[in-house]
């Protein structure tokens, strides 16, 4: 069964830092990568979920974590984007601050 794609439009979010909320979305359509921020040990990781985002006959929207062929190379973007990101979020928190 073919899944219905909407167009591939980019989107990026980004929210303060919340327990209940992602730190920043990337959205592809109807698929979207929500990443989370952690914090153990005093140090900042990182956890994304990807999901697809659907309608029903009722016209309500849910979110599946189920992706067929054709959503495959969205997947593999957002999750490009969610990698670069933390990659990005990591070498910050190293870096040097001048005052």
């Amino acid at each position: 069964m073919k899944t219905p794609t909407a167009p591939v439009a980019s989107q990026t979010t980004t929210a303060p830092a919340n327990p209940k909320r992602p730190v920043q979305t990337f959205r592809l359509g109807p698929i979207k990568a929500a990443l989370w921020a952690n914090e153990a040990d005093q140090k900042t990781f990182y956890n994304v979920t990807i999901t697809r985002t659907y309608q029903d006959e009722q016209k309500q929207f849910h979110d599946t974590t189920s992706f067929g062929r054709d959503d495959l190379p969205l997947v593999a973007k957002v999750a490009d984007q969610a990698h670069t990101f933390i990659f990005e979020q990591l070498a910050s928190s190293k870096s040097p601050r001048s005052e």
